[in-house]
């Protein structure tokens, strides 16, 4: 497996980690009280306060890099296009991480979903979007981590399948190039009297 085939198969598995995740992300809104429920703050609250991650990071790169004012319409197509960009450009992470040390998918696809969980706190506290962990609640945390987590599975699931899909029996060893065989041996011939 080249390295731009494990970033292409990981890029399609992280599309399928996403669907997971977004699909228990509906689930769990679903099953919420109506009480629980985030506020959108009244008619004179700005939307962007209770906008939700992925819109906010997406409105601070296109305005502080581009020069470009986002209008609070642009937030649902802020959401979607940064969620699933987002979950899938770190599935090409995975697929690379995947063909290097060949894991064994079910342990290795909820991990990497952890590290993505862990990761969103290193990258959103900075910028303000996200508060420290330990502000949450345990029952915010363990939510937010289960996203991730089944993240994480779908993520592994479909790149195992996509593993079958090629006809492989089991694992490639490493992304490197196949060792040469050693100057000066030559291999037995079926021939030799």
């Amino acid at each position: 497996m080249t390295p731009l085939g494990a970033v292409g198969r990981g890029l399609l598995a992280g599309i399928a980690g996403t669907a997971a995740m977004t699909a228990w992300q509906e689930a769990l809104a679903r099953l919420r009280e109506p009480g629980d429920a985030q506020h959108d703050g009244g008619a004179d609250a700005d939307p962007w306060e209770s906008a939700s991650a992925p819109a906010r990071v997406a409105r601070r790169i296109l305005e502080g890099v581009f020069g470009v004012e986002v209008p609070p319409e642009r937030i649902p197509l802020l959401t979607h296009a940064t969620h699933w960009g987002y979950g899938t450009a770190w599935g090409a992470a995975y697929g690379l991480v995947q063909e290097s040390v060949r894991a064994r998918p079910a342990v290795h696809g909820p991990l990497f979903g952890a590290a993505v969980w862990a990761m969103s706190y290193v990258q959103l506290v900075p910028m303000g979007i996200y508060e420290p962990p330990w502000r949450y609640s345990p029952r915010e945390l363990a939510e937010d981590l289960s996203y991730h987590l089944v993240y994480g599975a779908g993520l592994a699931a479909a790149h195992a399948q996509l593993d079958r899909g090629r006809g492989r029996s089991r694992r490639v060893t490493s992304l490197a190039p196949p060792a040469a065989a050693p100057r000066g041996r030559r291999r037995a011939s079926s021939s030799a009297a």
